[in-house]
Parts: structure tokens; sequence; C-alpha cells
């Protein structure tokens, strides 16, 4: 047998060769049939839109910022600490000498940095207690759906170093009372702090 020559197919190679041209010609056809008949009008792009859906929840939460995550601001300069703890994803609290926020959602505003005492029922602060009851209701929603995500009732407290104690236990009383007892305060490290 020389190079220059080419054996011919075998029968079950040839045969298996015609099966599949049979085949790509029936799904040619079916489709013809179908966009004649009206049924393809444009292209089907459902799968698609799942996987790009799917992709927007990763990159939405890779993007997420921390709960724990400190904007500049002029109102709240936390205490300075050694600690190399890092804070976790939890609800949070920020007092400023202006306001309360959850998130960064304003749920009080303060009177002469004091908690305004039709706010206040007892040690329970009113508009913070309905707004961490939604926040608890909602970890709870996730809880019970995603075991990966347990409720534990972790909440981190980001509180300006001038605020005072007294303050800090209100708000820390109305936490409790919502079952965000395992409570951390944001602080900075040592070394980050911004001269003044």
């Amino acid at each position: 047998m020389s190079t220059g020559e080419s054996t011919p197919p075998l029968p079950a190679d040839n045969e298996r060769l015609q099966r599949m041209r049979y085949r790509k010609a029936m799904a040619r056809k079916k489709r013809k049939e179908r966009e004649a008949a009206g049924e393809i009008k444009e292209l089907n792009i459902t799968a698609m839109m799942d996987m790009m859906t799917i992709l927007l929840v990763f990159l939405l939460k890779s993007f997420a910022s921390s709960s724990a995550a400190l904007t500049a601001s002029e109102d709240v300069r936390p205490p300075v600490s050694s600690t190399r703890a890092t804070p976790k994803d939890t609800v949070a609290v920020t007092v400023t000498p202006k306001n309360i926020l959850v998130g960064e959602k304003e749920v009080l505003r303060l009177k002469n940095g004091q908690l305004p005492p039709e706010a206040l029922q007892g040690r329970l602060v009113l508009p913070l207690d309905a707004q961490l009851k939604k926040e608890v209701e909602k970890l709870k929603y996730i809880a019970e759906r995603n075991p990966a995500a347990p409720f534990n009732g972790e909440l981190s407290v980001i509180a300006d170093k001038s605020i005072p104690y007294d303050m800090l236990l209100t708000v820390l009383y109305t936490a409790g009372q919502n079952e965000l007892e395992n409570y951390r305060f944001v602080v900075l490290q040592a070394g980050e702090e911004k001269a003044q």
C-alpha cells in the first residue's frame, strides 16, 4: 500500500455517515416546516437568559459591600483598637451624634445628641425596634430556605467614639429584644485612623 492511496470506507462507517446526513437533513426539514407554520418567529434565548440571571446573582453577591463597611463620614469616628478580627456580614446598626441607622437606612434622628423621649418606651427605642424586627424576619426567612445561612442573632454596632455609654446600652437592649444578642463593636485598627 502506498501513501498516496486512500482506503475505501468500511460499510459500517459508510452506513453511520449516511445516518448522520439523514438526521441533519430531517432536522433542517422540520425546522423549515416549523418556520413556515409560524412557530419560530425569533431566536429562542431563554436558556441564555437563565444563565445570565445566575451570573448576575453571583456578581451582585461578589460586589455587595460588607454590612460592616464604613463610608467616609464626618459623623462617625469609631474608636481605635489593636484587634485583628475581621467584621462579619451581619445586621449593622450605626449610631452617630446625629442619627441611628440600620444598614444605610436612617431610623431615628437624634435631638441634640440625645434620644428623643417620644421615641422611647422605657429602654426600648421604638423606631429602631420596628426596623430590627423587619431585618430579623428577613434573616429568618432566608435561613428557612438556605441552611448554609443560618440565623445566628449577630449584630454589628458601628458607633462614634463620642456616643454616651447609656445610649449604647439602650441600642443594645432594643437589639436584644429582637433576638440580636451576639453583638460586636466595629472599631478601626490602630494605624488606620486618620489624623484629625
